[in-house]
């Protein structure tokens, strides 16, 4: 074990955000955090890291290891260039190695024990030299800066004059190179593109130590990390595997927890019936046994009815208009700015019902090529054109359609003046905005706050063709997967961005990736995607593509012609069924037809019990009225005759009222 927390805890001002948790990791172990947006994941791991005190609880670091974090956010003001950002984490390698030439040259000088004495220190050195993979330190800055993304032209570009994402890559490719035993990530796929994530996975994979991630990436997810602790209202949680295998088990879990509630709150209906009924027979037995069971019913504990995640949080998108079945069709479209084309002699269509997702490099130009659909920017060359009755629906990564003056009350009473009070309320409850929430300010809101303000917009809209651009940033996978599902059942058409992978896997029926300055064409999901890719680097260099990004299955696809059609029809596979697993199966089916049979007959003893007590009742109270009748009062023998049937008659009543107590269990 490379690292424990014990029960540990933290509250700021009225609220608990951890609460007595434990948990933790063994050496080259590859974890991850999950949960909903401000459940804690990012309280966790400064916590882990000392930048915050628990209220309770240690957190212990083996003896002698080493821990790196890289937060969400990073503000540097260095004026140093990226490639000298990246030296400064191997001066000690680099000190050690100027060391190792002085002994060279001082070698050449010496004899006898001095020589003997500068050999021993120089055997040392290069042994610890080796140690440090001294020999590779400068191709390792080069494949860790190549793999997030920078080109050679951006080694010496100042640290201070980067965007928020490339000073993140930079501070991640320190990290990586730093090699701490415990590697901890809060959102490091954020700002990196597939070619880069995918290089990412593969390093973290191989690496030698312990990693925990905080990351909103299924895909990610699944392919790097085989524990995930989740953060849920305060409490720590441990599951085994990768997020597909944690998604399954917290389902079955939530399942298990939905059925022992209907259960015990059946079991309560039914313990009231009995108890109704036991009084109704109005005889000191049964109302004993009545107040027994009400008792026994005070004391159990009423389980809770298990709430799902955001479950409130139903987005419908349907269009009021059905657009034409040619939706956007784009001629010899070229696009590029001062020394930087983007794409060139571009024609494609779309129709009605598709979900297109464009996907490329960071900086080859798909929110550029939204921005040309949606008329922000004009095209170099070439023509766009948009179907009969198509109305266009943009979501901007940078909320640039939200006003950061107004509050969301307002931000939708304005666009849509006919809706009343209730109405709007309703749909931002719809978003998770309840109460004072609706009053917040646009400017105050979080990313992903303001990115469920603008699908609330685009919801309310007339659209039926959607232009997304990056529209999971900032959404908690539990938000991600209500939008998968909303567009999954979407009737009109979708284009979007997007670097989500598992997004773009559950929702897209065609890929287009931007490439080599031109847009290669994929019918089918990412899945499909990957498999084609693969075929054709295979077809090509009689290799394997290494990543989802590689420039090799990009030339591959460009070099047949720049389309690659998906293939239909159905595929069946399988293995034989077992004779034991038949035999099994009808053994089961056999039970369950048993059980059913017995179950209809104590319904219908239970039904005949009831109705026989119902007569007996009502015989027994007629009785009771003739005998109060005076003339019979006054003729002893029919008196007696009568009493003796009563008694009779009470005598099977207690019996039944017992068989009845009986069946109803």
């Amino acid at each position: 074990m490379i690292l424990a927390c014990n029960h540990i805890s933290k509250a700021f001002t009225l609220q608990t955000v951890i609460n007595d948790a434990t948990f933790h990791l063994e050496e080259r172990e590859k974890a991850a955090i999950v949960g909903i947006n401000g459940a804690g994941k990012s309280t966790l791991l400064r916590l882990i890291v000392g930048e915050l005190t628990p209220d309770s609880g240690e957190v212990i670091l083996a003896k002698g290891k080493t821990l790196g974090y890289l937060a969400q956010h990073q503000d540097a003001a260095s004026e140093m260039s990226i490639y000298e950002t990246m030296l400064e984490v191997k001066r000690e390698t680099i000190a050690l190695e100027e060391r190792i030439r002085s002994m060279e040259r001082e070698m050449t000088t010496l004899s006898g024990e001095a020589l003997e004495a500068l050999m021993e220190s120089y055997a040392k050195a290069m042994e610890r030299f080796e140690q440090m993979g001294g020999y590779a330190w400068k191709s390792e800055i080069i494949g860790v800066l190549k793999g997030l993304g920078f080109s050679e032209a951006d080694y010496e570009r100042p640290v201070c004059t980067l965007s928020g994402g490339q000073k993140t890559r930079v501070f991640l490719g320190r990290l990586l190179l730093s090699r701490p035993d415990v590697i901890l990530l809060d959102e490091p796929t954020n700002h990196l593109d597939m070619h880069s994530i995918a290089w990412l996975e593969t390093f973290l994979i191989n690496y030698p130590g312990a990693v925990l991630i905080v990351a909103h990436d299924r895909y990610f997810l699944d392919r790097v990390v085989t524990k995930i602790f989740e953060v849920e209202q305060g409490a720590v949680m441990t599951f085994k595997g990768n997020y597909s295998a944690y998604a399954e088990k917290k389902r079955q879990l939530f399942d298990a927890k939905m059925r022992q509630y209907l259960n015990q709150q059946a079991e309560i209906k039914h313990q009231e019936e009995v108890i109704a009924k036991l009084k109704s027979f109005n005889r000191e037995k049964s109302i004993k046994r009545a107040e027994s069971r009400e008792k026994m019913l005070s004391k159990i504990e009423v389980l809770e009815k298990p709430q799902e995640v955001d479950a409130s949080m139903h987005i419908t998108l349907s269009p009021n208009v059905v657009s034409g079945n040619d939706v956007l069709a784009a001629e010899d479209l070229s696009m590029s700015f001062p020394g930087r084309p983007l794409f060139s002699g571009v024609s494609l269509d779309i129709k009605r019902g598709e979900r297109v997702a464009v996907i490329g490099d960071n900086g080859t130009g798909k929110t550029t090529l939204l921005k040309l659909i949606t008329g922000q920017l004009p095209a170099d060359s070439g023509k766009l054109t948009l179907g009969a009755k198509v109305f266009v629906g943009y979501y901007d990564q940078e909320h640039q359609v939200l006003h950061m003056e107004k509050t969301l009350f307002e931000e939708l009473s304005d666009t849509y003046p006919t809706m009343t009070n209730t109405e709007i309320r309703n749909i931002l409850a719809a978003f998770l905005f309840t109460g004072d929430d609706v009053f917040k300010r646009i400017g105050d809101l979080s990313g992903g706050e303001r990115g469920r303000v603008s699908l609330a917009k685009l919801m309310l809209s007339d659209c039926n063709f959607l232009i997304l651009d990056e529209p999971t940033n900032h959404l908690d996978i539990n938000s991600r997967e209500i939008l998968e599902n909303a567009l999954s059942h979407y009737t009109g058409t979708v284009l979007f961005v997007s670097h989500d992978r598992y997004f773009i896997n559950q929702t897209a029926t065609r890929i287009l990736e931007l490439t080599n300055q031109t847009f290669v064409n994929y019918l089918g999901n990412y899945d499909y995607y990957l498999e084609k890719k693969e075929e054709l680097t295979l077809k090509l260099t009689g290799q394997a593509s290494t990543s989802s990004g590689g420039n090799a299955s990009s030339r591959a696809a460009a070099a047949f012609g720049g389309t690659i059609s998906g293939l239909s029809g159905n595929t069946y596979s399988g293995n034989p069924v077992s004779t034991g697993a038949v035999s099994e199966n009808k053994a089961q089916w056999a039970q369950r037809k048993e059980e059913q049979a017995r179950e209809r007959k104590r319904q219908n003893d239970l039904a005949k019990t009831e109705k026989e007590i119902e007569q007996l009742e009502e015989k027994k109270d007629a009785l009771a009225e003739q005998m109060n009748d005076p003339e019979v009062a006054r003729n002893a023998g029919k008196l007696l005759e009568l009493s003796r049937e009563s008694d009779k008659i009470q005598s099977r009543l207690d019996e039944l009222y017992v068989l009845w107590e009986e069946l109803a269990e």
